[in-house]
């Protein structure tokens, strides 16, 4: 049974959710289009601490003294630490990986994870999670072997990093979840690039900087921008609509990888691909129809007129 039907009032909230989850995932594919093109020269430490300092920045200019009182205030401390933590092990074991693996791949394995947020959502958050949507997930990864053709996976060392990427990035999802019922987006925000700040700068300190090319740091810029947007778009996602639902919607990226593929490096998609993106949009629409469809039958339920209470139970009552 849909979550849902309990209260169908909430479908304009929830279809919110959808289309912030989706616009923060094309960002994010922008977003890592660049880091993996940073990476290529520069330390994945130093990358994420120049992101990271954006983003911060941009929450204080915003936020300011409330923030900050907020920040000390919360009695979510450990949880956002934790998920900042979770989440930066994730970035540093994928984008670690991304330096040799090839992207059909990078993109198949990790693509396990929204699988892992509808798993982790029922127990986790007490989410129902119904028939429709592990068809949708099975169609959208279905859509995800098709457009990647991952061909050729070996077991290595930056297979097991992606996988470890993946339970990472689910759990982080999860948490995010969990802290958006009480905390606002922008304290989210702060408090995770805060924690990669802090340990990016150790990493910095320890493995050494090395200067940027004037056009690098343009680049660095760039992602500190869309990261940040897509962090924020991200995490609204996640105030109004399921973690097991808005997680099948990170199948769209896959979309937006290979259209960035193709207008930034001229690559051009196999017909394979545009099978896949077919069976990734089915999926999509096949979720957001079977949420539609649970709340009206919802709705038709509660339109209809409670039974009437037979006269024979008020005359034994004696009214």
């Amino acid at each position: 049974m849909c979550p849902l039907a309990d209260a169908p009032e909430v479908m304009p909230r929830v279809m919110l959710g959808i289309g912030l989850s989706v616009a923060a995932y094309a960002l994010f594919s922008l977003h890592d289009a660049s880091i993996k093109w940073l990476v290529a020269v520069l330390p994945v430490w130093q990358v994420l601490l120049c992101r990271s300092a954006a983003i911060v920045a941009f929450c204080l200019a915003v936020g300011r003294g409330r923030l900050l009182a907020r920040a000390i205030a919360t009695p979510l401390k450990g949880a956002l630490v934790l998920r900042g933590a979770i989440t930066l092990a994730a970035w540093l074991c994928y984008y670690t990986a991304a330096r040799r693996t090839p992207l059909a791949q990078l993109v198949t394995l990790y693509f396990s994870a929204p699988i892992l947020v509808t798993v982790m959502s029922a127990p986790l958050l007490g989410e129902r999670v119904g028939r429709g949507r592990w068809i949708a997930v099975a169609v959208g990864f279905a859509g995800v072997l098709v457009a990647a053709d991952p061909l050729g996976i070996r077991p290595s060392r930056d297979t097991l990093l992606v996988m470890v990427a993946a339970a990472f990035w689910a759990y982080a999802i999860i948490l995010m979840r969990r802290i958006a019922r009480r905390e606002s987006s922008l304290l989210q925000m702060f408090y995770s690039n805060g924690f990669f700040l802090i340990a990016t700068a150790i990493g910095c300190l320890t493995f050494g900087w090395h200067p940027p090319a004037p056009g690098q740091m343009a680049l660095l810029a760039f992602v500190g921008v869309v990261g940040g947007a897509a962090q924020f778009l991200l995490f609204e996602g996640a105030r109004h609509a399921p973690a097991s639902l808005v997680a099948t919607f990170e199948y769209s990226s896959l979309i937006w990888a290979f259209l960035l593929g193709f207008l930034i490096w001229g690559d051009i998609p196999r017909p394979a691909v545009f099978a896949g993106a077919a069976l990734i949009l089915g999926a999509g629409l096949l979720l957001v129809g079977a949420e539609r469809r649970a709340v009206l039958r919802a709705r038709r339920l509660a339109l209809q007129p409670a039974a009437p209470t037979p006269h024979w139970i008020g005359e034994r009552d004696g009214t």
